[in-house]
């Protein structure tokens, strides 16, 4: 078996349900501190962190990745027990096959590998995990980022491992992310029997055309780099549970998922304008998960990546900005260059999670390929390098 299969199989036997790390930072703990990186344990609250590092001035390239999974949902329909790492078919099962224990694993033995190596390289190389990705992402890189900025640490570039190619390894890489701005809205209302609604408020009445205003609105029209902001409601609730009865409160959880070409400041007023002008008595608790970020085009990291999955994989990688959230939202306010590069998502929160095989064998070369263009030749072009 293979140093990153072997890694993998360990990683998704410990039973990680987020935010437990179960084990998992330890054990990639000992085996870098093994090879000569300086380890920080950063605990916060209920939530595991490591930060591992090795070499001295000079830019910092990290890697970040998360070693808490979610749960499993019913493991009777699993094929293979879901933390009982299974091969088949050139494929690893298991929880966290994809999302993202296949990663980190790769992370740690390409780091590894470059280390022992280039002992003397330049600049920092750092690997940061968290238990705390799948969950609230209070106590997790959020946390830890408080803490560099206090300490003084800084990230220059950042190889998020999240599983973003479509089809084979390499063929996308996320050079951004949207941002996430969710709502929490009350409406209020007077609670009254259905055959008296002069005496009552319907809230649910109320809201509806406001409702429609906001499903109508044009929030922006994106950019070169972003999709237009998009606006969603993901629940509303009003009622007593009984027929007869006029609620009197409606409770709806919205989301933007917005580009760089809105502001959370500008989409948390043009809401709450469009609930006043609707005459709806409301009141909204905003909560900012990350803004949105964008590796700039010819960045030296984003320009490496590229070209890394064009030798390695033998793709031009579609660039994109697509998907949920990520860490990677904590690390570019630092000031970091933010690239996603990891195996094929399709599989990801889903039962019987898997990885091919080929692909998380492959995963070290890229990672190791990185640290190489990124920390022994910094100045020149990667093509400049023949034989890289």
């Amino acid at each position: 078996m293979s140093p990153v299969l072997d890694l993998a199989h360990d990683l998704i036997r410990r039973r990680s349900v987020t935010p437990d790390d179960a084990g998992c930072l330890p054990l990639i703990a000992n085996r870098l501190e093994a090879v000569g990186f300086r380890i920080e344990h950063l605990r916060y609250g209920d939530v595991d962190n490591l930060w591992a590092t090795h070499g001295g001035e000079g830019p910092v390239l990290a890697f970040l990745g998360h070693t808490d999974v979610v749960p499993t949902g019913p493991e009777d329909r699993w094929a293979s027990p879901p933390f009982e790492p299974t091969e088949r078919e050139g494929l690893l099962y298991g929880r966290g096959a994809a999302d993202m224990k296949g990663s980190v694993a790769a992370m740690v033995v390409a780091l590894e590998r470059f280390v022992v190596a280039h002992p003397d390289h330049a600049g920092t190389v750092g690997l940061l995990l968290t238990s705390d990705e799948e969950g609230v992402a209070l106590h997790g890189v959020r946390e830890v980022v408080e803490h560099f900025t206090r300490t003084g640490q800084c990230i220059d570039a950042c190889v998020v491992g999240e599983p973003s190619a479509k089809a084979k390894l390499g063929d996308l890489i996320r050079v951004g992310r949207r941002g996430s701005l969710s709502g929490t809205l009350t409406v209020r209302g007077v609670q009254g029997h259905v055959a008296y609604p002069d005496k009552a408020k319907n809230p649910i009445h109320a809201f509806a055309p406001a409702l429609a205003a906001l499903a109508a609105e044009r929030w922006d029209e994106g950019n070169a780099d972003f999709p237009p902001t998009s606006f969603q409601v993901s629940n509303v609730h009003a009622g007593t549970g009984a027929n007869n009865v006029i609620p009197g409160e409606l409770v709806a959880l919205i989301n933007f998922r917005y580009a760089t070409a809105s502001t959370a400041d500008e989409l948390r007023e043009r809401t709450e304008a469009i609930l006043r002008a609707h005459g709806v008595d409301f009141t909204i608790e905003w909560h900012l998960s990350g803004r949105p970020f964008l590796a700039t085009p010819g960045g030296r990291l984003r320009e490496v990546v590229v070209n890394v999955c064009r030798d390695l994989c033998g793709t031009d990688p579609e660039q994109s900005t697509g998907g949920g959230t990520s860490d990677g939202r904590f690390i570019a306010p630092m000031g970091a260059e933010v690239i996603e590069l990891g195996p094929v998502n399709a599989t990801i929160h889903k039962v019987d999670e898997c990885v091919s095989i080929a692909d998380l064998e492959r995963l070290p070369d890229l990672y190791e390929a990185i640290c190489e263009r990124m920390l022994l030749d910094p100045v020149s072009p990667p093509e400049a390098r023949p034989g890289v």
